[in-house]
């Protein structure tokens, strides 16, 4: 029984000492995001080093989503603790690719074409609508019937069990396989790419400088990882949250609708609606658990 106990505390020592680490590397990325943001004010002004905020707390508010996904895809491949960090930072990687590549899409589009943004504008609203509309929730957690994982498993011809940390095993016949840690990296990488239909067009609802759009996107990106350690366990006490998410796709919709239509809403006051909407998420999540039996 003492050995269990000590064995107990020690683990619970090491799951603190992490929580404090991520905790830590979170606060560096946003001081970080923040000494950016100073610096453009200095160089180019106030007006884009305030929609470089908006735009990384838009983007970190709808990294949520992504890391709901990341926890419900780690569960399903049954992927160890100690090998989750890899596949974050490879997914990482690739969602910096991409992320420049939709930016680059979207920037070039519309400058030539701006009635695009109404199509930008179309897709957040109904994003917005799936969130805050209620829904067959324990229907889109099956993740065997998810179109990205069911893809990925036609794709890739993988092994039943991991082989350490490695994405590829040898079978004793000396046929090359997947393990089942590429699967999810796989997965995981699809998914970001369906998250950044939603997330890259909402910065363009906060301003068309691709420069901003690309960076508030790149500073969230790259804090992923530890703000995945500081949420993972926490997300499950803030059942609010994910609905002022919704808010905010719906805000950032109905903003690019009164910007194409001549009705412009400043970048203080959207910021100011933005961190309004998460804040009272979160405060009404807290409230909510406070008043639950314990």
């Amino acid at each position: 029984p003492l050995l269990s106990k000590a064995s107990g505390g020690g683990e619970r020592d090491a799951a603190t000492t992490a929580y404090t680490t991520d905790l830590l590397r979170f606060a560096t990325w946003a001081s970080a995001a923040m000494a950016f943001a100073a610096g453009l004010a200095a160089f180019r002004g106030g007006e884009p080093a305030v929609e470089f905020v908006s735009g990384y707390v838009l983007e970190q508010t709808l990294s949520v989503d992504n890391l709901l996904v990341f926890v419900l895809l780690f569960e399903y491949f049954q992927v160890p603790a100690s090998m989750q960090q890899r596949v974050l930072g490879w997914g990482i990687g690739g969602a910096v690719v991409m992320r420049g590549i939709f930016v680059a899409v979207g920037a070039a589009t519309i400058s030539r074409f701006r009635p695009v943004l109404l199509g930008f504008a179309a897709l957040l609203l109904f994003s917005s609508g799936k969130i805050l509309l209620p829904g067959d929730e324990e229907e889109q957690e099956d993740l065997s019937e998810n179109a990205v994982v069911q893809f990925a498993n036609r794709v890739l011809r993988t092994s039943e069990t991991f082989d350490g940390d490695r994405f590829f095993t040898v079978t004793s016949d000396g046929a090359r396989l997947a393990t089942p840690l590429l699967l999810c990296l796989v997965c995981v990488e699809l998914s970001d790419v369906v998250f950044a239909v939603d997330s890259v067009p909402a910065v363009f609802g906060i301003t068309e400088d691709p420069l901003v759009v690309y960076t508030s996107n790149m500073f969230a990106v790259a804090s992923l990882r530890s703000l995945f350690g500081v949420l993972s366990k926490a997300i499950e006490d803030l059942p609010l949250l994910e609905k002022s998410v919704g808010l905010v796709l719906g805000f950032i919709g109905a903003k690019l609708v009164g910007d194409f239509a001549g009705f412009k809403i400043g970048d203080l006051e959207s910021l100011a609606v933005v961190l309004t909407l998460l804040s009272g998420g979160v405060l009404g999540s807290l409230w909510i658990r406070r008043e639950q039996p314990r």
